[in-house]
């Protein structure tokens, strides 16, 4: 036999209609799907023999052809703040991070996507490492499965800790659309993570395309990664944008948001604010005149520092009269408490370990050198 016929099927990522379409394929009937679907999700099983209202024969016949494998656990840190990150090892020798961070009774998980990130925007430190490759839907939802384990939450009467979940970490969500919708379901199937859909979101720096088909398949909340009031800076931060400007990224995500069955949904608009660069007056001025049709709440996030990196972080004074000038337009806005800075946990600052296939992560290496050394 070939090696690709005798690879084992890792059901870790599987979604409730692909695992039930495995069972099938082996001739068992579509419930085992949800016994199996729980004993993973629910109770972080990853041993067929403990599956214990599986047959003994159904469980031997699942040990020669599948896998409930996640990816090794490389490290973890815990900030002051109650933060705590994970470095994940995945196949290919990269590693990505993940991020938990608490607030009272909240507990929002912050989920990478990719190896990397190919977008490049200016102020991210994910993308001065480079870009590898996309995350399959089992290393995506690993990271929830590490986290669950990590605090208790999958054994019996567990504390719910991991209550929200962000696809705000490493990578940009829509151009691995597929792997990141089947993950998302996982985490909002009642059989497996139970999260609601008001609580998982996908932030997104402006892929259109996929934007537009997003509603057809899954109706999470939607955060958009603006940054800037106006074409121009923004073509410098995020340039992504040079390919689909801010009209037609907003026009996109407001289809998103009409398609949505509750009415009452907005859309969060996510600003990184880095001193003297788009903490003016007038670009809040700009911001507001942006925003003034569209359904949104407004996260203001102060600029977290990290090497390679030339951006300042934005002084209180400047901060807080950027946020009033939107309160007093009639905007909902609120500032991100920067949280886990100290274990380089805090956003923008997620960097992993590529393997970089763009030889990005080395220029930029390489232009900091010689700046160092005219210096």
């Amino acid at each position: 036999m070939t090696q690709a016929q005798t690879e084992k099927v890792n059901l870790l990522g599987l979604s409730v209609e692909k695992l039930t379409a495995f069972f099938e394929s082996l001739g068992e009937k579509r419930f085992r799907a949800v016994q199996v679907l729980k004993w993973i999700h629910q109770s972080g099983v990853d041993d067929f023999s403990q599956m214990t209202n599986v047959s003994k024969a159904l469980r031997e016949k699942l040990a020669e052809v599948a896998e409930i494998r996640a990816p090794e656990v490389l490290g973890q840190w815990d900030s002051s703040d109650g933060t705590r990150k994970w470095l994940i090892k995945v196949d290919g020798g990269s590693a990505i991070e993940t991020v938990y961070i608490p607030d009272g009774e909240r507990g929002t998980l912050c989920v990478s996507s990719q190896v990397g990130c190919s977008l490049d925007c200016s102020f991210c430190a994910t993308g001065k490492q480079g870009f590898n490759r996309d995350l399959t839907a089992a290393e995506i939802i690993a990271q929830v499965w590490i986290a669950c384990k990590s605090f208790g939450q999958l054994e019996p009467r567990g504390p719910r800790k991991v209550t929200n979940v962000v696809m705000m970490g490493m990578g940009e969500p829509l151009l691995n659309f597929d792997n990141v919708v089947d993950a998302m379901n996982l985490m909002m199937e009642d059989n497996a993570y139970g999260i609601s859909k008001r609580r998982v979101t996908l932030s997104t720096s402006g892929v259109v395309p996929a934007l537009d088909k997003l509603a057809d398949v899954t109706d999470v909340s939607l955060a958009i990664s603006l940054h800037a009031p106006n074409d121009e800076l923004r073509n410098e931060l995020v340039p992504i944008n040079r390919k689909y400007p801010i009209a037609m990224l907003l026009d996109s995500a407001k289809r998103y948001i009409e398609r949505m069955p509750d009415t009452h949904r907005k859309m969060t608009i996510e600003y990184t604010l880095m001193r003297e660069v788009n903490d003016r007056p007038e670009h809040a001025e700009q911001l507001a005149e942006l925003l003034r049709d569209v359904p949104v709440k407004i996260n203001l996030i102060p600029f977290n520092p990290f090497e390679l990196s030339d951006y300042q972080r934005v002084s209180n004074n400047a901060l807080r009269r950027f946020q009033q000038i939107l309160l007093d337009k009639g905007f909902t806005v609120t500032v991100r408490t920067t949280r886990g800075d100290d274990i380089a946990a805090a956003c923008g600052q997620l960097a992993g370990t590529v393997n970089d296939r763009t030889r990005r992560a080395e220029r930029y290496r390489n232009a900091a050198q010689a700046v160092r050394i005219v210096g």
